[in-house]
Order: structure tokens, then sequence, then C-alpha cells
């Protein structure tokens, strides 16, 4: 019986450059779950010559497709969404042994892939799934040699920042780049891109928050923030960061959360009974423990979890819940890993400034029945953030709507019904189909008294 990667055309060596050929003459890394630790394949990277092979070929796809007729491109998208559907579960599985979600979530992010096919067309790989990127590639190029279409239009690079990173960022051929990371890595490519006059689509971090006011409904309002910052174990840039309760319903919100954290399933992520699995590696997990460590020493108290979990793989830890006062230094921090902080207010207008003295701004969400918050929370004095929810969770977004934040999130929008404008080149067109040659503004250009025209 065939393995998930088997089925997906995985081998235990893997090519990772595809530009309608696969090669990679680079270093060989090899891919650990973090479920186990142990290795789930290797991947062969580029090499300096593949780079600038791929770009190349890249290019030429593009002008190809570009001058495609619509219907053909519009059914490569079509057979694509066909062809994810068809390897939904192997490639959530994938999904899951690289990343250590839970299932559900690797099937959801598959789900999303062949959403956004049946909406538009869009793809994203992560620097640490590259044998999801692969697998992914490898569909994208079965359908695009099905239609016709060149392949090369999924062109891949599994590389380091120097082999692959830096050189797109710094290659005058790449006009926009499309980066998602954090808001170090945002930084770098900006500076970089836009030294150029290049253009770039940013998405980076994220320090969500969640306000609870009086009128909230408790229940819906612990299970959005439950769901938030519990699953992907923290790992999404639209996890929940911060809960900002109002002082009469705090001590139940507080309660509620704890009953609930004591009893969180955490284990296989492979296991449909499990909530939360590990982080992404031992390296995430250390980034979470040094960030409970500079709450203690600002005077933070963890209510419940943090510690590490000794599982092979050394990827697990408890999600933790702690008290914070909103000008601590580590909670205008990003942290990425389950680590959630609970602060209160007695009234909107202070809940709305702690919820925007953050420097990021991507998304927020407040629980109330009073039509006069809702209203306020959207509205231009109230979040900052650029995904405003009202009774729904911060994480998680609809394919239909922009998705992107503010501040130091960045300021780039993906998906929705605007996002193909940014991969566009704009371009305004005056046509005259007269005899005459009318002027800007109504000007008379050298007809009057003193001219030097006849």
């Amino acid at each position: 019986m065939k393995t998930p990667l088997e089925k997906l055309g995985l081998t235990d060596e893997n090519a990772g450059v595809f530009d309608g050929e696969w090669r990679g003459g680079g270093a060989t890394i090899d891919k650990i779950s973090p479920i186990d630790g142990r290795r789930l394949a290797g991947v062969r990277t580029a090499a300096d010559d593949d780079y600038n092979n791929a770009i190349e070929r890249a290019h030429e796809a593009f002008l190809k497709w570009r001058v495609t007729p619509g219907p053909v491109r519009g059914e490569t998208v079509r057979r694509l969404g066909n062809a994810l559907r068809e390897l939904k579960h192997e490639l959530g599985q994938l999904v899951t042994l690289e990343t250590g979600k839970i299932i559900a979530e690797g099937e959801g992010e598959v789900q999303e892939m062949i959403d956004v096919c049946d909406f538009a067309v869009g793809q994203s790989r992560m620097e640490k799934t590259p044998l999801t990127a692969i697998a992914v590639t490898k569909i994208a190029e079965r359908v695009c040699r099905e239609t016709g279409a060149d392949p090369a239009i999924f062109t891949l690079l599994v590389g380091d920042r120097k082999s692959v990173g830096q050189k797109l960022a710094d290659d005058p051929g790449i006009p926009l780049v499309s980066a998602t990371g954090s808001t170090n890595m945002g930084f770098n490519v900006a500076k970089a891109v836009n030294g150029r006059l290049g253009r770039t689509i940013l998405e980076l971090g994220g320090n969500n928050a969640l306000i609870v006011t009086p009128s909230a409904d408790l229940e819906m309002a612990v299970q959005s923030i439950f769901f938030g910052a519990v699953g992907t174990a923290g790992q999404r840039c639209t996890s929940t960061r911060r809960v900002i309760m109002h002082e009469l319903v705090a001590s139940k919100v507080r309660d509620k959360l704890l009953t609930g954290y004591k009893t969180l399933p955490i284990g296989n992520p492979l296991d449909r009974k499990t909530v939360m699995g590990p982080l992404i590696d031992r390296h995430a997990v250390d980034m979470v423990q040094d960030s409970i460590q500079r709450l203690k020493d600002e005077g933070g108290e963890v209510l419940y979890g943090g510690e590490r979990l000794t599982v092979p793989g050394d990827a697990y830890m408890k999600p933790c819940l702690a008290a914070a006062k909103p000008d601590f230094e580590i909670v205008k921090h990003e942290t990425f890993g389950p680590l959630l902080y609970l602060m209160t207010y007695r009234d909107f207008d202070e809940a709305m400034a702690i919820h925007n003295n953050v420097p990021q701004g991507l998304t927020s969400s407040i629980f109330t029945n009073d039509v006069r918050e809702a209203e306020k929370f959207v509205s231009a004095v109230g979040s900052d953030c650029g995904i405003a929810n009202i009774n729904t969770g911060t994480s998680g977004a609809e394919i239909g709507g922009a998705f992107g934040g503010e501040k130091q999130t960045g300021g780039g929008r993906e998906s929705g019904s605007d996002c193909w404008k940014y991969y566009m080149r704009r371009q305004t067109n005056t046509i005259n189909f007269s005899t005459e040659l009318p002027l800007a503004q109504g000007i008379q250009f050298g007809a009057g008294e003193g001219s030097g025209t006849a």
C-alpha cells in the first residue's frame, strides 16, 4: 500500500527546483517531522545556476501565459482545483507530517487552495514545508501538460536566503515580490526591492487581539479564543495573541479558558481526537519558552501551562495562558506559538487604546451585542488592523475578502476581489478619434496675441 508521500509522487530524495523540468544542484536538506522527529524525505535545493535558469524559464512562461486566451487559463485553474480535490486527503496528511498541524487543519489548508482555485488562482509555499511545495507543484505540472500551458508558470525554487531569497529581492527582472514572514524579513525584503524601485506585497507579523465586552456571548467568545490561540499550536499569522476583557466578565472568561486549557488533548496530529499537535520544530518551542521567561521578568503571571513536553521530536509543549499588562514589551512582540495574554479594561476607549498599542496590525475581533460598540470598532477611530471582525474570531479569513494588515504587518493584500490588481501593470490610455488636438484643462496653446504661430 502506498504511503501519502508516494501517492503524491515524492521519493526518498526529491529535486527542489522546477521550471518545466525537475532538478536541484545545491545541498540536500532532510525534512524532519515535528510529530516524532523522524526523517520524511530529502530535498535537493537550488544552486546558483538553477536560480538563473529557473527565472529565465519563468519569464518565458509568463510571456506565453499573458497572451493565453482567458478560457484556456480558466480551464487550467479549474483542472488544478479538481486535481487538488482528488488528493485532498493525501496533501492534508503531508501538511500535518511537515508542520504538526492537526489533520483537520492540514486538510483545511488544502481546501483553502481549492477554494482559491474556484475563486481565481493561488498557491502558498512555506520555507519549512518543501515537500508540500514539491507535491503541489507536481500536481500543477500535470494539469499544465494536460491543458497545454507552459508548466514553468509554476516555477519552484527551494533554497535558503542566500541561494534564492536574496536573489529574488535583488533581481531587477522580478517586478513584484510577494512575501510572507516575520517583520524583520519584511524590512529586509522591502529595503532590497524598493531600493531598485520594485514593488512588494508584504504579509508580516500579527499580534492579534480579541475584545470581550460586558454584553458578549461568553460561550461564543471563549470558543473563538480557544480555537484562535491553540489552533495550529498558535502558529498562524491570524492566531489570537491577546484577550482584552472587561472587568465585569474577566473572571468568567478566565475560568472558562482555564478549564479548556487543562483538558486539552495534546498528541499526534494525525489522530483526529487530538486538538493540539507539535510546533513546527524545537527552535519554535525555544522561542516560546524565551517569551514566557521575558513575561515573568516583566512581572507577568503564568496561569497555566508553558511547560516543554518530553516527546520524540522535542517540538511539543503545553499551551500557555498568562496574565499580562498592556505596556509589557513582550506583549508588543509577536510570539509565534501558543502563548496567550489576558488583560482587562474598564471603558471602551481604554479597550481600543490597548488594542491598537502594538506595532502590528493584521486582524482583530470584538465580541459584543452592543451595536454602538460594534460600529465604533469598525470605524475610523476603532481597530487599526487590516481585518476587523465582530462576533467571530481573529483566526482565519474568507478568501473573498482582502487579506492583509497595516503598520508593521506590511500593508499588502492577498485574495479578495481586488488582489489581482497588485499583480498587474497599470496603464492609463487617452485615445483621440477626432481630427482636432484638444489639450488638457482647455488650454489654448499658441493661439493668443504675440504667439509665434500662424
